[in-house]
């Protein structure tokens, strides 16, 4: 090969792709191997051509973090095969494209439910491992990792890994976690949680304050499977933080009168239509004239009165496992209602003793700038042991912001003052949804020795620094590699 003219890219596969919030996109040479020599083969075109590489899934994280502007995008979604499933065990293992909706409509009907599963079944199991994805049972189950026996991930030099808690345990605990930096995940062998139903017992309990929700998150925790809350943003004075709080538990066996009725895929389904009649996949062009300051500080005034006409603010009913998890599958393409500009998500986990106060002051600032979050979720959750954790034992707090051509250069200053209550608050972010985030502030919530670890790692998986994302280049591009 004459090293002054490397080969080229082939043209066919520039493409444009973006991030799930839409705030940003870049131009990259998208390859989509359906075997684990195809992974291999685009490593070695990368070295060819002197180019980086950066691992795709579904492509639902928020800002830049499956980009890879220029250089080549691996996309995964083409190994998604389901390769052993033990019903007795509950362990299943699958390739790394399989995507959660996959996962949960193989396990379900034999009474097995993903241990943790995000807001939606759309990612897949390589991009939920690489960012260690929480659901709403964070504070009992922990993250997808804490589930996690064992995978295999090819290195940029073509090696194939086997990690679990004792083979390679350094490498298992930083590439879980890892954001793609260390390798490809190609296999995932991971344990199912056993169900009774395919219901959980929901119970709706309304708070008036954010002091009000941390006092019900805390009182229900003992006796709670799932905890999520909303929150209107928009509430201010005395009802800074109101909301609601989804409380769901599993039925004991028994409880289920038909198990095997409501076990069954077709139960679980979500509806196509609204009242049976409006399709669900016009609703986020019916959505794009409210998504704005007035039409969401109404909405979210009018959710939050509404629930008061049910039960006096407390609501207990049956609802499936897809219909509580999936929250965000609930009206197709709804990101698409913030308009062309987009929207971050900013989510921060700060420590149960400095969370109150730290939430307080993020909310009366999105305010005194007029950036009032549309959405608010609050989550509990619980420390774990991986590298690159964004975990505490504390909360977590998730804002969505819509994006302008004329309010963008705003929410990133917001960001920044946002980032130094967390910083100071003894909190973490999360790079599934961070936008934002500059390398400062990540070096200083991960800590010296955590960076220095996870650099090692890097050069002894990817020695010629192939690896390479847009999110990557902005936290820690400039940061020496190790000699």
């Amino acid at each position: 090969m004459n090293a002054e003219h490397p080969p080229l890219l082939p043209t066919q596969n520039l493409e444009r792709i973006e991030g799930f919030g839409q705030n940003v996109s870049a131009v990259a040479y998208v390859f989509r191997p359906s075997t684990v020599d195809g992974i291999r083969a685009v490593f070695e075109l990368a070295r060819e051509t002197g180019r980086s590489v950066a691992f795709r899934g579904a492509g639902r994280s928020y800002g830049d973090a499956a980009l890879n502007s220029e250089n080549i995008v691996l996309d995964i979604t083409r190994l998604n095969r389901i390769l052993s499933w033990d019903p007795v065990q509950g362990i299943i293992t699958v390739e790394s494209g399989v995507t959660i909706a996959q996962l949960w409509q193989y396990v379900l009907p034999d009474g097995w439910w993903p241990a943790v599963v995000p807001g939606t079944m759309a990612p897949t199991l390589a991009g939920c491992a690489a960012m260690n994805i929480h659901g709403k049972n964070n504070f009992k189950a922990g993250p997808i990792g804490d589930h996690i026996l064992a995978f295999e991930m090819m290195t940029p030099t073509g090696e194939i890994l086997r990690c679990t808690r004792e083979e390679n345990a350094d490498v298992f605990h930083a590439a879980i976690g890892g954001f793609g930096m260390l390798g490809c995940f190609t296999t995932i062998t991971l344990e199912m949680k056993r169900v009774y139903s395919g219901l959980l017992r929901v119970e709706a309990i309304n708070t008036g304050s954010l002091a009000e929700m941390f006092r019900v998150f805390e009182e229900k925790l003992p006796e709670s499977d799932y905890l999520v809350g909303w929150i209107d943003a928009f509430a201010r004075g005395k009802a800074l933080g109101r909301g609601q709080i989804h409380k769901a538990n599993y039925l004991e066996p028994g409880e289920d009168a038909r198990p095997a009725q409501t076990l069954r895929i077709e139960k679980q389904q979500l509806p196509d239509t609204i009242f049976g009649v409006l399709p669900k996949s016009i609703l986020w062009r019916l959505m794009r004239p409210i998504t704005n300051r007035p039409g969401m500080r109404l909405l979210n005034m009018a959710k939050y009165r509404a629930s008061w006409l049910m039960d006096r603010g407390t609501h207990v009913f049956l609802q499936s496992h897809a219909a509580f998890a999936f929250l965000l599958d609930y009206v197709p393409d709804w990101r698409r209602s913030y308009g062309k500009g987009g929207f971050i998500q900013y989510q921060s986990f700060i420590p149960e003793e400095t969370a109150l106060a730290a939430f307080t002051e993020q909310l009366e600032i999105c305010q005194r700038v007029r950036l009032t979050p549309f959405l608010a979720v609050f989550k509990r959750h619980r420390r774990d042991d991986f590298l690159m954790r964004h975990s505490v034992d504390g909360y977590s707090l998730a804002l969505d912001i819509r994006l302008t051509r004329r309010n963008r250069d705003r929410v990133w200053k917001m960001a920044a003052e946002l980032d130094q209550v967390v910083l100071r608050a003894g909190g973490r972010f999360y790079f599934a949804k961070d936008s934002t985030l500059t390398q400062p502030s990540a070096e200083q919530y991960l800590g010296p020795e955590a960076v220095s670890e996870f650099r090692r790692l890097r050069h002894r998986c990817d020695p010629n620094n192939i690896l390479e994302t847009n999110l990557y280049r902005r936290l820690f591009a400039s940061t020496n590699p190790p000699p």
